[in-house]
Order: structure tokens, then C-alpha cells, then sequence
């Protein structure tokens, strides 16, 4: 009988696919709406890696690490005297938090942010390897990742499981805050 486990299980594990699969293809366009639902298997002129290969990618400092998960910035018509405290988030070590670049439509102050954010980490360097990533099931970073093949970087990662499929992993996490562009 155990000589039929490994067979059994291997081949169900090859039906279900990826914990992020969402079963159908990758949009021509960006996602403008419902960011946290299933992604694609894929990113046209990405390379998708695994938790495991996230890791690699990590420990051998082969690539930039960026997040794009949003975050809620202070109001500017708060009551004089409300006390506001940014909030803070546990990310992949080393990551440079690039907050609200991952909505299908953005701004062009938003585009500016991510252009400097990205320049910033790659020295200007367009192929030098950009790992995206926000959480599992979450659009804002497959549209990053996209928006930056479209920029002209070529070595564009996306690693659709996120901070949390990092966690489930039992990787470590450290504080991180959004990056201020100058």
C-alpha cells in the first residue's frame, strides 16, 4: 500500500498546482478592482518564483526586494491635536516598502514615487533583478511587476505568495515603513 502513496500523492499534487493558481490567464491590462482575489500562474516577461526560490533569491542577495503592499497615510484634515501613528508592517528583511504603486491606475504622482523608488534601489540599473511582491492572492503586486516590464526593466521577478506565504514558511520578517522619495 505505501507503494502507492508516493505515486497518489504526487500526481494529485500536480493537478492542484500552485497555492496562488488561480486557474485562467493573465489580462492584456491591469487589474483596477477586487486586488485581493486569485492571480494567474503568470506575468508576461516575469520570471514567477516559489517561496523556496524567493528564499534563494534572499540569502544570495540575487535580487532587489520590493513591496508594494498599500498603506493609509495620515489625512491631511485630521483635528489639530488627533494623534496619528503610521503603521508599520512586517516585511521580507531588506525590502523597500514602495506603498500604493501596485492599484491598476495610478496617478502620476504615484508613477513618479515608484519610478524614483525603483531607481533608487537599482542604481538606474534597468537589468538589474526587482523581486515584487505584497500577499498571497493579491493583484497589487502581479501589476507592479507588470508596470515595470512596461518601464524597460528586464529582469523583473514576481513571487505571487507574498509576506505571508514568507511567514507560512517560517522566514523571518522585520519592521518596515513605506519609502519617502525626496
Amino acid at each position: 500500500m505505501r507503494s502507492l502513496a508516493l505515486p497518489f500523492a504526487a500526481a494529485v499534487l500536480a493537478c492542484v498546482g500552485p497555492a496562488w493558481a488561480g486557474g485562467f490567464e493573465e489580462p492584456l491590462s491591469y487589474r483596477t478592482d477586487g486586488y485581493k482575489a486569485p492571480v494567474p500562474d503568470t506575468l508576461r516577461g516575469a520570471r514567477v518564483v516559489d517561496t523556496n526560490e524567493a528564499a534563494a533569491l534572499w540569502r544570495e542577495k540575487g535580487a532587489v526586494f520590493i513591496d508594494v503592499m498599500p498603506n493609509t497615510p495620515k489625512p491631511a484634515n485630521l483635528p489639530a491635536g488627533t494623534i496619528w501613528r503610521d503603521k508599520g508592517r512586517l516585511d521580507i528583511p531588506g525590502s523597500l516598502w514602495l506603498a500604493n504603486v501596485g492599484y491598476g491606475a495610478i496617478s502620476e504622482e504615484t508613477a513618479d514615487y515608484f519610478r524614483q523608488g525603483l531607481e533608487s534601489a537599482t542604481g538606474s540599473d534597468k537589468s538589474r533583478p526587482i523581486l515584487f511582491y505584497c500577499m498571497t492572492n493579491c493583484w497589487m503586486s502581479w501589476n507592479a511587476a507588470k508596470r515595470a516590464i512596461e518601464w524597460g526593466y528586464s529582469a523583473v521577478i514576481w513571487y505571487p505568495l507574498g509576506a505571508d506565504g514568507w511567514e507560512s514558511a517560517n522566514l523571518p520578517l522585520a519592521e518596515n515603513r513605506p519609502y519617502v522619495a525626496d
